[in-house]
């Protein structure tokens, strides 16, 4: 695995407070009506998109994801701005406003969704595989998923098919405990999901979810094993999410006390407490990362607000490709 070196603890407080202030500022625009639909957000669960940048070649490594899809593509590298513009609906987001919270979108940064239908981005991430492996690119493909997702068919049938034809993927279930509202212990007579990786003789083991080094180490195996030709994994990220499914999650099927005992084990403050422990930055630094964060927020925001919303002839527009269709005029 790369060394986690001070720089890279650093980067990842940043880049982590980042994730989880941009979503917060998104919270108070949804109860303000200026985001609408729904809104799922990843509060709780950066570490696992931490750990995993630090492991793969973001210069040919894909990612795909469900709808609790808005900071993925910022650790991609898509511009931030383009992401809080997308989600308000704006011309200037990353699919010109049509796409909304659960669809953001970025094929020059690798980022295949954001997808709405439970379990439907896994047969979708094994295909990208199959890209990669038939075109014989060298890239992984990272398929996330949540619990609720890994009670799919679709799972079954893509597991098969990765094992038989050694692709490049690596499957990933963010276990933060619960299917929208129905906890792991109510919906399977097991609770160690990566247990279903057995059946399918695929390398598979649980992950401490709430810890960037531990995500970095499993996922840096498991990427190097797809490298190298030998074929899928799959990894039960054990993490926790503090928000509800979504904004409109009135959370009755969990206790504040249990949310409040997660957040002991919260990924930004074991970060944090390490920066403090090894001295790698002073109080001054840690409050100038803290305001680079605000300020980078709100330019966020006010790129967004700023922008205009699509033209109602964009609709039209996006629908049909061939040059030579007699109806509509193109502008794409």
């Amino acid at each position: 695995m790369k060394e986690v070196t001070k720089e890279v603890y650093l980067k990842w407080y940043e880049d982590m407070l980042l994730w989880r202030k941009f979503e917060d500022k998104l919270a108070a625009l949804y109860i303000q009506q200026k985001v609408r639909g729904f809104l799922h957000l990843y509060n709780g669960q950066e570490a696992v998109l931490a750990g995993a940048l630090h492991a793969m070649d973001l210069t040919k490594d894909k990612m795909i994801t469900a709808y609790r899809n808005h900071v993925q593509p910022i650790g991609m590298g898509v511009d931030p701005r383009r992401v809080m513009a997308e989600l308000m609906g704006k011309v200037t987001g990353t699919s010109k406003g049509m796409g909304g919270s659960m669809h953001i979108f970025s094929k020059e940064h690798r980022f295949y969704g954001g997808h709405g239908i439970v379990g439907g981005q896994i047969p979708v991430g094994a295909g990208l595989a199959f890209g990669d492996k038939y075109n014989n690119t060298g890239g992984v493909t990272m398929t996330y998923f949540g619990d609720g997702a890994a009670r799919q068919g679709s799972l079954h049938e893509s597991f098969n098919m990765a094992m038989l034809w050694k692709l490049p993927v690596v499957f990933i279930v963010e276990n933060n405990g619960y299917a929208m509202g129905t906890s792991v212990e109510r919906s399977a007579n097991h609770t160690d999901i990566w247990k279903l990786g057995l059946g399918y003789e695929m390398p598979c083991g649980p992950v401490d979810g709430m810890n960037p080094v531990k995500v970095a180490e499993a996922m840096t195996e498991a990427i190097e094993r797809a490298r190298r030709g030998d074929g899928p994994t799959f990894l039960e990220m054990k993490t926790y999410r503090y928000r509800g499914h979504s904004m409109s999650d009135a959370q009755l099927y969990r206790s504040k006390e249990e949310v409040e005992e997660y957040k002991k084990i919260d990924p930004i403050t074991q970060i944090l407490d390490v920066i403090k422990e090894k001295k790698y930055a002073t109080p001054e630094d840690i409050a100038a990362i803290e305001q680079r964060v605000k300020v980078k927020v709100q330019e966020c925001v006010d790129f967004a607000e700023s922008s205009p919303y699509p033209e109602v002839q964009q609709l039209y527009d996006v629908v049909y490709a061939q040059e030579d269709y007699p109806f509509l005029p193109h502008k794409l």
